[in-house]
């Protein structure tokens, strides 16, 4: 019996952004769910834990920090590794997040591959600043 796929939850609510990281994460040999929501995340998750989330940060009604208490507030999904995605121009933030994936387990080329996403949705200018910030994350790591 072959390996299965590692599977992710991919929550956003912008149906766009859902449909092109699910089209990427498939192509590159996950099992990729979404949720357009945060409500339906939990429950999802719940219902049936991926092995890492894929997780938007300003969504309405239940914001992507709510979503991640939730999850981490519960014993069937606290283990499971969490990325923020965020496209609010916050570059401060950005290299919290990239080391918080890192030690999530997503290798560097995993964040390459979103940032080169963020190009399409945020724009080059965003990508360039993404990356940069990503490069010294990752020479702080020493990785």
């Amino acid at each position: 019996m072959p390996d299965a796929k590692p599977s992710i939850l991919i929550v956003d609510d912008e149906e766009d952004v859902l449909t092109l990281l699910q089209l990427v994460f498939e192509t590159n040999g996950f099992s990729a769910r979404t949720a357009s929501n945060g409500k339906s995340a939990v429950s999802s998750a719940y219902e049936n834990p991926p092995d890492v989330i894929l997780l938007d940060v300003m969504m309405p009604e239940m914001d992507g920090w709510q979503v991640l208490r939730s999850l981490k507030g519960d014993e069937r999904t606290r283990h499971i590794p969490v990325a923020m995605l965020s496209a609010l121009n916050r570059p401060h933030e950005i290299k919290v997040h990239v080391k918080g994936a890192i030690k999530n387990g997503l290798s560097k080329d995993d964040i390459k591959e979103v940032f080169l996403q963020v190009a399409i949705y945020c724009g080059v200018p965003a990508a360039v600043d993404s990356f940069r910030i990503a490069r010294e994350a990752f020479k702080e790591m020493g990785i």
